[in-house]
């Protein structure tokens, strides 16, 4: 029997989309605000869209905070962040004040081209090669180049290379996904890329 997959609400996300693809690879899965499902999910999705400080508020209000820590770091659930949840796993980000979940050593920040000598509209909307790293991504088993879907003006400055499991380019290149252990996350929206989505999503199902 297949376990359900909860994708964590709070307020601030396009979750359909990502129970609809879910739906279509053969997966239960079930969109949830209450702390008492975290806290008995065997895998979960933190999704995401808008700014980074209400995303912590909100998180805060639901009760979410404690159990998502609980099942990430010490239960080891497999947990995946997009866009904004994503940026949540950081320790902060210059878009607001308030500090993150803090499961990656990273900051979020903003896209700048004010002196570079490309200078490229912000936020990064559009298709965008990504390039996978490491062995255990989730694109792993993919053949040939992949490209998904972004949408965002701040992204994961990562030192060095720890943790990175995919980078993108806009201007600059940038991390779009970080790994460790169970936790993953992707800049970009798997759920609007298509085959390369269906890819990941199914690979993270499986996990």
């Amino acid at each position: 029997m297949k376990s359900v997959i909860y994708i964590v609400d709070y307020g601030q996300g396009n979750l359909g989309s990502i129970r609809n693809m879910l739906h279509f690879l053969g997966y239960d899965s079930q969109i949830t605000s209450d702390p008492g499902d975290v806290a008995r999910a065997e895998k979960l999705i933190l999704p995401g869209v808008g700014a980074f400080d209400t995303g912590v508020r909100e998180l805060e209000r639901r009760g979410l905070v404690d159990v998502l820590h609980r099942r990430a770091i010490e239960d080891k659930v497999p947990i995946l962040g997009i866009c904004l949840g994503a940026q949540l796993m950081t320790r902060g980000s210059e878009e607001g004040d308030r500090p993150g979940l803090g499961w990656f050593d990273a900051e979020t920040v903003r896209f700048r081209f004010d002196e570079a000598e490309q200078k490229l509209p912000v936020p990064n909307i559009g298709w965008r090669r990504v390039i996978a790293h490491g062995e255990a991504n989730l694109m792993q088993g993919w053949e040939g180049p992949a490209k998904f879907y972004f949408v965002h003006s701040y992204y994961m400055r990562q030192a060095g290379q720890k943790d990175v499991a995919f980078s993108s380019s806009y201007g600059q290149e940038f991390v779009a996904g970080l790994q460790r252990d169970n936790i993953y996350s992707a800049q970009f929206h798997p759920e609007k890329s298509h085959k390369y989505g269906l890819h990941l999503m199914r690979r993270f199902a499986n996990v």
